[in-house]
């Protein structure tokens, strides 16, 4: 039985992978899931060059999200999540290191968890709050708890924005998802858009290796129209549920 939850509204939202941009693809894709493309950028014009031109891939999927969610609002919360973050700078970082190449302050400033939501502060010359979080496969429904945990606490919207790339092949064996690039956005707030909630409960054991990663399984829901989602990761089993 599932004994604890929150629910919120959807104000706006975005997604991007590549070859999907606008809703009708995304619908498309979740009514008839195919593997995503592994290249390809947005171009995430709004943020000034000489910012933009730090990012990878996955830093450039969520902030052109972010950009589009959020609008034109400002001093609006943040909660950026993603399970792997940018792990591919850190293993180029750990090879440079290996082979004595002096490193980057520049990489190595983008390759921690936070550099997403900091650079997006920076250009935007926003001070509100931003917070990055991993969770392990749970990572999306523990943002969304966060984020949910801000509303409570009085703020009248939060932006979650979810990303993840492709595991650098070092890691392959110890991957448990065909892991895709993607990103998408919510503008969420207690009232007044669509209405999704989230519940859980303690599961005896962890889900099953295979299957789309978490974030894109939620995405699919949510672009899909589907009523419902249930699945189990980090040891919960998770209620996905479309309440209007």
């Amino acid at each position: 039985m599932y004994r604890a939850g929150v629910s919120f509204s959807i104000l706006g939202h975005a997604a991007w992978a590549p070859g999907m941009a606008t809703g009708e693809e995304w619908a498309a894709w979740a009514a008839a899931p195919a593997p995503i493309a592994h290249e390809g950028e947005p171009g995430v014009r709004a943020m000034p060059p000489m910012l933009r031109r730090r990012l990878g891939q996955l830093g450039k999927m969520a902030l052109d999200v972010a950009y589009t969610a959020l609008g034109g609002r400002t001093g609006v919360p943040t909660v950026f999540c993603s399970r792997h973050g940018e792990t591919a700078r850190a293993i180029a970082l750990l090879d440079d290191l290996a082979g004595g190449v002096p490193l980057s302050p520049t990489a190595f400033g983008m390759s921690v968890h936070n550099a997403n939501a900091g650079l997006f502060s920076i250009a935007r010359g926003d001070r509100a709050n931003h917070i990055a979080l991993a969770a392990g496969s749970g990572t999306l429904e523990h943002a969304v708890i966060e984020a949910c945990g801000l509303l409570a606490d009085g703020e009248p919207a939060v932006l979650l924005v979810a990303a993840d790339c492709p595991l650098p092949c070092v890691f392959a064996p110890f991957a448990d998802r065909a892991e895709q690039p993607h990103a998408f956005a919510w503008l969420i707030a207690a009232e007044g858009g669509e209405r999704l909630s989230l519940h859980w409960a303690a599961a005896e054991a962890d889900e099953e290796h295979g299957g789309l990663p978490g974030t894109l399984d939620v995405l699919r829901f949510h672009a899909g129209g589907a009523a419902q989602l249930e699945r189990t990761a980090g040891r919960q089993r998770w209620r996905w549920r479309r309440d209007g």
